[in-house]
């Protein structure tokens, strides 16, 4: 086992360690103090904003795990995590604060990232728009853009990983973005459109054939979501 193996296994096995105190701490029925809104602990699961039911081609039990086990999951964790956080002392170890810290960025991204799938489905999946234009002029059609976007989550496929259009605050520039994991982002990035790509996302329907749920997400994303999206972001100084 490497090494920064084992530290990120000692931090979790720490991370238990502080949430199993804190249980057995609360067992008196006192009433525990409040926490700053950084430990809260307090991040709550959004709801689907539509019927899964009513998505084109997507399987609605696989939509309905994804939701309510995959990112509701996360959001329990996320919870945790900062609830373990506040339990530590300035005198912690490094590793377990790393460690703590490392799987924070993980589940918040995770959580972002799932709320930001969930929202921009439940179109027509036609485009249009403000955000047609924005693409037509950097990737210079919108066939050009979509190619781009489609061949990214191919090159994720059987893997795991998301798909990301997002604007750029440094330029004003949209990105097509690959990112492996929670940890990879596009710095100084706002997510306009996200495709998840894990196989927990399509693997129950689609099995390997990735493209036919490309296929199936393009057809029903929301372009309104991603129009107010940026126009959310345009308002926002650059730099």
């Amino acid at each position: 086992m490497k090494r920064r193996q084992v530290i990120q296994a000692m931090a979790v096995g720490s991370m238990a360690a502080l949430i199993g105190s804190n249980t057995l701490a609360m067992s008196n029925e006192e009433k525990p103090a409040a926490r700053p809104p950084a430990f809260a602990g307090t991040h709550k699961v959004k709801p689907l904003p539509y019927n899964p039911v009513k998505l084109r081609g997507l399987d609605e039990t696989m939509i309905n795990n994804h939701h309510s086990k995959n990112y509701a999951g996360t959001v329990a964790k996320l919870n945790k995590i900062e609830e373990a956080l506040a339990t530590l002392s300035k005198d912690a170890p490094a590793f377990v604060r790393a460690g703590l810290k490392r799987e924070q960025l993980i589940a918040a991204n995770s959580v972002i990232l799932h709320e930001h799938y969930f929202d921009n489905l439940g179109g027509d999946g036609k485009p249009s728009g403000k955000i047609v234009e924005l693409i037509k002029h950097h990737w210079g059609s919108w066939e050009v853009w979509e190619a781009d976007f489609r061949g990214t989550g191919l090159a994720l496929g059987g893997g795991s990983g998301w798909v990301v259009l997002t604007y750029s605050l440094v330029d004003g520039a949209p990105q097509t973005v690959w990112q492996a994991d929670h940890t990879n982002s596009y710095a100084m990035g706002r997510p306009l459109l996200v495709m998840d790509m894990y196989e927990h996302s399509y693997q129950r329907q689609f099995g390997p054939a990735v493209a036919e749920y490309i296929d199936s997400f393009m057809a029903n994303v929301n372009w309104d979501i991603v129009n107010y999206r940026l126009e959310q972001v345009e308002k926002l100084k650059l730099g």
